[in-house]
């Protein structure tokens, strides 16, 4: 006869921040702690883990400033190359979030860890391989026991994936998006410094480029949304984009594969994921959001008001493309950020007056017709253009954590609503609550015109 398995003790904490005394680590405590034990917040427990107690104490205690740090708060000693050490942490939490990149060096046993004990589990990286692979390996894993998992619910990608959702849900029947570019802008009253993680995350991931096509080539193909009309045509290398004044050049970033991920499961459950146990109102909720919700062809560029901003940004992408290439190219570009990246790296990271100074602007700038019926006719051209934007605060540093904080507000607070378990992104997961939530909290999203276009306009 069977034995009945114990019920697995309560956790004693609601989140849990690995990696809490980094760079993007510390911010990311600033922001939880916004929101615990205040009224309506479902954020009663935290927890901070890292390698080093004494890091971890002055991190709560910078965080907390200029209010003394709570008392309630714990420290936990834990690191990625511990194995029991992050079992333990699953079994103490309900919600792990992990800030301990790059995390194709140290991601995976945080992933293998929670998605073997049920634990839920988000991060913050921007790195497709990994995201993709921890998808392959721990997907079936993670929906039998229940973990959720949920990779770039920072600035990689949140922004990108709520922004090109906000755009297609403009296209009001029968008009239909092609394609959604995004124009992403960095400002600062200063300089703009970026987290050196995320500098190392971008040379690693060029440099293993060839074991991301072998990861794709080995998995089964999922069929592609069917989008109306033929796919514009490519632009120039360098383009002006006039309605916005800015000049633009492709960014290989996470965040076009992760709009297509999302797209891609969205075809395949067409009302979205429904959740384990979900209430009548936010049933309705996530099929008239997904109902709303277009495919269309989706891709980044980094833009500047600048040419020299341009050839600025185009120099550091072919520092890391030559230099990628061989092992001592890779120590080079490590051993020295700052000079590879004109500035724009460095291992300290940006002062707190150069966070505080620093913004971006994301614009949407969709192509497609006013007839869906147009749309499908041979050698059609887009007639209608929508442009919308989104806007924050500064990326690495204060949007990456209220991104994070956020979709783990929504786990904390509807975990009953949302799918049992398994590998997903943010936008899937989260969409129906998430540009609310992040509106409320110092990102925006504006409709800034709809044009109807004699013809083709550029890509």
């Amino acid at each position: 006869m069977r034995t009945a398995q114990p019920p697995k003790p309560r956790p004693l904490y609601d989140i849990i921040i690995l990696g809490a005394s980094g760079f993007t680590g510390k911010y990311v405590v600033k922001e939880a702690l916004k929101f615990l034990n205040t009224p309506s917040s479902p954020l009663k427990t935290l927890a901070l883990a890292g390698r080093s107690r004494e890091k971890l104490v002055k991190t709560l205690q910078w965080a907390a400033h200029p209010s003394s740090p709570p008392n309630d708060v714990s420290v936990i000693i834990a690191d990625t190359t511990d194995l029991p050490s992050l079992s333990s942490l699953c079994n103490q939490t309900k919600l792990l979030l992990n800030c301990v990149g790059p995390y194709r060096i140290h991601g995976e046993p945080v992933v293998a860890a929670c998605a073997s004990s049920g634990c839920d589990y988000l991060d913050i990286t921007g790195e497709p391989e990994f995201m993709e692979e921890m998808e392959a390996k721990y997907h079936e894993k993670a929906m039998e026991t229940g973990s959720l998992i949920v990779s770039a619910c920072g600035f990689d990608s949140i922004p990108a994936e709520m922004g090109v959702m906000f755009n297609t849900r403009q296209w009001v029947a029968p008009a239909v998006p092609n394609h959604v570019t995004a124009y992403v802008s960095l400002e600062s009253d200063k300089r703009i410094v970026g987290n050196f993680a995320t500098y190392e995350s971008a040379v690693l991931g060029v440099a293993n480029m060839d074991k991301l096509q072998q990861l794709r080539h080995s998995r089964p193909k999922k069929p592609r949304p069917v989008i109306p009309g033929p796919r514009l045509p490519k632009g120039p290398t360098i383009e002006y984009q006039e309605k916005i004044g800015l000049r633009a050049l492709k960014l290989p970033s996470a965040d076009a594969v992760v709009v297509r991920r999302t797209l891609v499961t969205l075809m395949e459950n067409p009302h979205g994921l429904p959740g384990i146990n979900e209430s009548p109102e936010h049933i309705g909720k996530r099929e008239a959001y997904w109902s709303s919700v277009k495919p269309a062809h989706f891709g980044v560029k980094i833009a500047s008001k600048s040419l020299l901003g341009i050839y600025r940004i185009l120099g550091v992408g072919v520092f890391i493309g030559l230099l990628c290439r061989f092992s001592f190219g890779r120590w080079l570009l490590l051993k020295f950020p700052s000079f590879f990246s004109f500035g724009w790296f460095r291992k300290t990271g940006p002062s707190e007056d150069e966070v505080r100074s620093a913004s971006f602007k994301m614009w949407f700038v969709g192509y497609g017709s006013s007839d869906s019926n147009l749309a499908s006719e041979r050698n059609s051209k887009p007639d209608m253009e929508i442009i919308t934007r989104v806007m924050g605060p500064e990326i690495g540093y204060v949007t990456t954590p209220i991104s994070l904080v956020q979709c783990a507000l929504i786990v904390l607070s509807q975990r009953e609503n949302l799918p049992k378990g398994g590998v997903y992104t943010p936008g899937i997961v989260f969409g129906p609550d998430l540009q609310e939530r992040l509106q409320e909290n110092g990102i925006s999203f504006d409709v800034v015109s709809k044009t109807a276009l004699p013809s083709l306009a550029p890509a």
